[in-house]
């Protein structure tokens, strides 16, 4: 009893084991241009619904549908016609994924090239995955400063968790350290991400982002020098100086303006001190004038009593 349970278990799982092989997906080319039909057959169990779809470089999805197979698990549509390129839907590498819905969600994928002609010939088809990194030309140790990070498939954003889009990024620092950024990496919209860093050295940060996407790796990197102050700071302090000098500036005029002042009184005391002095010299010479006037006037008198002295002399000389 035991080996026919044994032997029913393995023909289930063997049973099993078949279905889930059965799943192949295949498209009628694999280069398109526009208004071309895109074709998808493919083999999976019989009477099984499979969910077929189109992905953009940018991993959004461009349509889907589903069909159904034939009770030999055969199965074939026209899943797609390939529009004018534009702005929204660019050349490039797109990817047609068929899902099961009765093998445990078995997938199966295949890399198509849109492009604008379709000739045969052999085009190998990558994914030009592109990594753009902005970051400020100077910072200030101990200040935060943000970098910016672009990422496109054929030119298209492609986004994701940036753990697993940008997992090894890094920071080489100035003395020679490598320091791991992915962790701060925080989603800004669909392929743009931004981090907050704060330098504690001085000198060259090079950032080098690693985008790593279905496959294909990309690098870009961008380079801050660091220093104990920033521009913006610089400016501060030249703003607080040209505030400082027209400060100054204006009591220097005020000086100005008091001395000219000042020169103006010393002018006036100059020319009083110049009228006192004409006028004192007046004075003198009015003194001298009247001294001469009254010596000629005292000159006769003091003569006079000169003569009266001389003769009262001789009178007493004569008695004696």
């Amino acid at each position: 009893m035991k080996i026919l349970i044994l032997i029913c278990l393995g023909i289930m799982f063997g049973i099993n084991s078949a279905f889930a092989e059965q799943l192949d997906l295949f498209t009628d080319n694999q280069v398109y241009s526009p208004n071309r039909p895109l074709f998808v057959y493919g083999q999976a169990l019989p009477h099984e619904d499979i969910v077929l779809r189109i992905f953009a470089p940018d991993d959004t999805i461009v349509t889907f549908t589903q069909v159904t197979s034939d009770d030999k698990g055969k199965f074939q549509m026209e899943l797609f016609i390939w529009p004018d390129a534009s702005t929204s839907f660019p050349y490039g590498t797109y990817t047609v994924e068929a899902i099961s819905t009765q093998q445990n969600g078995a997938s199966k994928k295949i890399d198509v090239k849109f492009s604008s002609s379709s000739e045969t010939e052999q085009i190998p088809i990558t994914r030009n995955i592109n990594t753009l990194v902005f970051a400020p030309e100077t910072a200030a140790i101990n200040v935060p400063m943000k970098i910016f990070v672009q990422t496109t498939s054929d030119g298209l954003l492609i986004g994701g968790s940036p753990e697993k889009l940008l997992g090894t990024s890094h920071v080489h620092l100035p003395d020679g350290q490598v320091v791991n950024l992915s962790p701060s990496f925080k989603i800004l919209h669909q392929g743009l991400y931004y981090a907050e860093y704060t330098p504690v050295q001085e000198g060259t940060h090079v950032f080098h982002v690693v985008t790593f996407s279905q496959g294909s790796i990309s690098h870009g990197s961008s380079a801050t020098l660091v220093q104990k102050q920033d521009i913006g700071g610089i400016s501060k302090q030249i703003l607080e100086l040209n505030s400082v000098l027209g400060d100054t500036s204006k009591e220097l005029a005020n000086l100005k303006t008091e001395i000219t002042g000042f020169g103006s009184s010393l002018d006036s005391a100059s020319q009083n001190l110049d009228k006192s002095v004409s006028a004192i010299s007046t004075s003198v010479d009015n003194m001298e004038a009247a001294s001469i006037q009254l010596n000629s006037l005292l000159f006769p008198i003091v003569a006079s009593i000169a003569i009266i002295v001389a003769l009262q002399i001789a009178i007493l000389a004569r008695r004696r």
